[in-house]
């Protein structure tokens, strides 16, 4: 067999060359802007030798602090084609959080959104200092950021400039296992922790998400990719969707559900892919207004658990499918989606499409207990799982860590795995609650308590007990105009999960903390609860 490069560089190609014609449209707030990807195929190359003119080379970090749209798909192509790294920064990280994942990886040129300028400069002087150069996508106000660096950035169409019409861009040959992109950890205990995807894992993992029992992209799908850029390279979906030729719809930042309405009627993705707090608010705006869902054929979700009562307003009102995918930053991050097996009947489908998911071809996954011994693939074994497989992390960027070990990841995730492959989270190992020397699932609980038609959102924490050691308390997020109290809830649960899994404590909040990844921050209401806030 020839030794052919698994490069993000035949991914560019294979888009340009087989799929010119499919397109990129970038939501503006009123309508879209399109461009073919051949157009951006040819920009993605000005990017390069823009680049390349400003000092970037080999391994070199180039980071984006961006929404999602045609820019950010661009430099996603030019950085790692390049020979470069493609950085991509949370915009909701903390400013300390910020300022330490620019200096750790030591970007040396920022990619930045003028409408992001303020957020940006938060990082402070000391990180942003040691970073080379700023190029600013759009305009906007941007003295925030000058005054912290003490310098106006380049504009973006500068550093392309004339370079769109010098020609094909003559890309380098690179090894298929150095580093094409890297992403940091949300970080809710520690520092964010660095993730280098190689250009072989990239390429992996990309096929994967082509796979029919996957996401199965095609020439014939529109993908409205919600899920931000900077989360894990957006599900893998960019690289995805260009190897497949799917049209990719960017958002920017215009993330609210009449935004989203529109964009589904307007621009009839087939695909969507989203955490479950914009689903949920999608379905909650469909209330009173019209979101037309005739063009789509499912939904995918992941980030969080998805509630089953989601799901099933979703088949009742859209006839739409969300099908739930769990992975994590470490994971690139696709690691199991949820599909029945074959033979499931139509009334149990939902049963099967509830669970975390199924393991897919590609990844290995096993369930261990706290004394190291592997459990059994029975559906009831309760332990950690643990990850191994070409597009899973086998250390953290320049941080030791314990959560390696003989070729496997502790993923810190606890739950069982059954004979098929079907994984079932109970909880994060840091959020399980032990009551009387069992544990309680919060993430169980949260998904039962949002099944009311009154509660749009559930956090559960343990709190502390004199006789128990542990009982959960319930934060809820009430629908607008309910009345509801924690016995009617009680009561409303009780036939529902195990007797002992009911809380005695209950509180009603305005809004859930939300990671920077879109989860509920525990650590926030656990501070919040010792505190006495709660």
């Amino acid at each position: 067999m020839q030794d052919f490069p698994l490069t993000i560089t035949h991914i560019l190609r294979h888009g340009q060359e087989i799929y010119s014609d499919s397109e990129v449209f970038t939501w503006q707030g009123d309508s879209a802007r399109r461009a073919s990807f051949g157009d951006v195929a040819a920009r993605a190359g000005a990017l390069a030798r823009g680049l390349s003119g400003l000092g970037v080379g080999d391994s070199d970090r180039v980071a984006t602090f961006c929404w999602n749209h045609q820019e950010h798909l661009e430099a996603y192509l030019a950085v790692p084609c390049m020979g470069a790294v493609l950085h991509t920064l949370n915009i909701r990280l903390f400013p300390a959080q910020l300022a330490y994942v620019i200096q750790h990886a030591e970007d040396k040129v920022v990619c930045f959104d003028a409408s992001l300028a303020p957020v940006l400069s938060r990082a402070g002087k000391e990180a942003l200092s040691k970073v080379e150069h700023f190029v600013q996508i759009g305009a906007g106000d941007t003295s925030a950021l000058d005054e912290v660096t003490g310098r106006s950035p380049l504009l973006y169409d500068d550093i392309c400039g004339g370079n769109v019409r010098d020609g094909e861009m003559s890309w380098p040959d690179l090894d298929e296992r150095q580093a094409a992109a890297m992403c940091y950890t949300s970080g809710t205990t520690g520092e964010p922790k660095g993730v280098a995807y190689s250009h072989r894992s990239t390429f992996l993992h990309s096929l994967a998400l082509l796979a029919a029992c996957s996401t199965g992209l095609t020439e014939a799908d529109r993908a409205l990719v919600i899920v931000p850029m900077f989360h894990a390279n957006a599900w893998g979906l960019p690289y995805g969707g260009w190897l497949a030729g799917t049209d990719l719809v960017m958002p920017r930042e215009f993330l609210q559900a009449p935004h989203l309405a529109r964009m589904f009627a307007e621009l009839s993705p087939t695909l969507g892919a989203g955490v479950p707090t914009i689903w949920n608010d999608l379905l909650h705006y469909g209330e009173t207004q019209t979101v037309d869902m005739s063009s789509v054929r499912a939904l995918t979700a992941g980030g969080s658990a998805v509630p089953r009562a989601l799901m099933e307003a979703y088949e009742e009102r859209f006839g739409v499918p969300i099908i739930q995918a769990w992975g994590m930053t470490e994971t690139s991050p696709l690691a199991a989606i949820a599909y029945p097996p074959r033979g499931t009947p139509p009334e149990e489908a939902m049963d099967w499409r509830a669970k975390t998911g199924r393991v897919v071809p590609g990844v290995e996954v096993r369930v261990v207990s706290e004394d190291g011994a592997v459990l059994a693939c029975d559906g009831q074994s309760l332990g950690e799982f643990e990850i191994r497989g070409p597009w899973i992390t086998a250390e953290y960027y320049k941080t030791p860590s314990d959560r390696f070990h003989d070729g496997w990841l502790k993923t810190g995730d606890v739950g069982t795995l059954d004979e098929r492959g079907f994984m079932q989270i109970h909880d994060r190992s840091k959020d399980v609650i032990k009551s009387g020397g069992e544990w309680i699932s919060s993430v169980d609980l949260e998904n039962t308590i949002m099944g009311h038609p009154d509660v749009i959102e559930a956090g559960v924490i343990g709190v502390p007990d004199e006789r128990w050691q542990e009982r959960p308390l319930a934060c809820v997020v009430l629908r607008e105009g309910a009345n509801v109290s924690g016995e009617d809830l009680a009561s409303w649960l009780e036939p529902r999960v195990a007797k002992w899994w009911l809380p005695e404590h209950w509180v009603f909040v305005e809004a859930l903390p939300k990671t920077s990844v879109g989860k509920f921050d525990k650590l926030t209401l656990r501070k919040r609860y010792a505190e006495g806030s709660l």
